[in-house]
């Protein structure tokens, strides 16, 4: 579904110089925008509409599916001279995302949805747009990098390492990266908000969301009890030797490495370090049972296409915020699963989440965590 096709005669001009801007109505797709204008390019905004508030049972005043954010997005795209569309990817964001989402958290995962979201809507539906409407590029508000270079296309982290966003874009390919562009890789945050004031847009100060945008309380097991209209059983909480602790609420309200909330008493700090959904089971035990060197990844992805059938080494972290650690990289025997051996052990390594691998600058590829049984 299209709306806003007032312009609609505009965007069949296809051409190198053109591109799609996804437009969340914060200031960092509105700078992008920006700078492709000012490179010359013909630019379309838009917003992809993902979710109604009744698919998560909240209001959607706080979030990027927003009437307040759109009208954001679209006042920015009037100031630049851009025709700004509406697309509707309700459905694909249902089956592609929150339902994944929530059946990760039910197999005792901890997923991250923002991943999933650049792989199938971002750079799968929105690319298929762009080709559909003749635009050579899809345009984000990501802060990273790319570069060609004989003959291919890599991806790169940020210049500046405080807002560095590649890994959550692990999973783009070659062919994605050649028709994509991320215009503020080489900027801070404090120069895009300022070209932002610069340009007179209303994004300028606009605080930015830190929570999962379907999750906008950040309680995601209440948005999973009232996505399924089911509370999920409570049962022991018990040490590594399989006494009981106490109780837990269900087991999709816990994550590795958590410590508060646990309603515990105990001499000393415990850690979550294990979920057993067999036994309807919380696992406490010390701090130093969070730490291991080997994680096994399953749907290993390697951005060049074909990944190494031989050990390498590079650099690799398991979750969005840690600095990346030496590790080796060794491909399983049938491509899809490979193992990292961390040079030292790694802190709660979490079943559902992202291991991400890096030569220098450059992101090479990676996979999901899982734990073997």
């Amino acid at each position: 579904m299209l709306k806003d096709t007032k312009h609609e005669s505009s965007i069949s001009a296809a051409g190198e110089l053109t591109a799609l801007i996804a437009m969340s109505g914060g200031v960092d797709s509105s700078v992008a925008a920006c700078r492709m204008k000012e490179m010359g390019y013909t630019c379309v905004g838009c917003t992809m509409r993902l979710y109604e508030n009744d698919m998560i049972g909240e209001d959607l005043l706080a979030t990027c599916c927003s009437k307040k954010d759109t009208d954001d997005a679209r006042s920015v795209a009037e100031r630049l001279g851009m025709p700004y569309h509406i697309f509707h990817y309700e459905n694909e964001f249902r089956e592609k995302v929150i339902e994944p989402f929530v059946q990760s958290y039910e197999r005792c995962e901890t997923p991250n949805p923002c991943i999933e979201c650049n792989r199938f809507m971002k750079f799968d539906s929105l690319y298929k747009k762009a080709e559909e409407l003749g635009l050579g590029k899809i345009v984000t508000g990501h802060y990273a990098r790319i570069e060609e270079k004989d003959g291919h296309f890599y991806l790169k982290k940020a210049l500046y390492p405080a807002k560095d966003q590649s890994y959550v874009l692990y999973c783009m390919t070659e062919e994605q990266l050649a028709r994509t562009a991320f215009p503020l890789g080489e900027l801070t945050k404090e120069e895009v908000r300022r070209i932002a004031e610069e340009q007179g847009f209303r994004t300028a100060e606009k605080k930015e969301s830190m929570d999962i945008c379907f999750v906008p309380d950040g309680d995601y097991a209440g948005m999973i009890c009232r996505y399924r209209n089911r509370e999920y059983p409570g049962g022991d909480i018990v040490d590594r030797d399989g006494n009981v602790l106490g109780h837990h609420r269900g087991l999709i309200h816990y994550t590795i490495g958590q410590r508060r909330g646990l309603g515990v008493p105990a001499d000393r700090r415990l850690y979550v370090t294990r979920l057993d959904p067999e036994k309807n089971q919380v696992v406490l035990s010390d701090e130093e049972d969070l730490f291991r060197r080997e994680v096994v990844i399953r749907d290993f992805h390697w951005i060049t296409g074909t990944p190494p059938d031989t050990e390498i080494r590079c650099k690799a972290k398991i979750r969005y915020r840690q600095t990346e650690q030496p590790a080796t990289l060794i491909p399983g025997p049938e491509g899809g699963t490979a193992k990292l051996r961390f040079d030292e052990p790694q802190r709660a390594a979490t079943p559902g989440q992202s291991a991400v691998f890096y030569d220098g600058d450059y992101v090479l590829g990676g996979g999901i965590i899982f734990f073997e049984k």
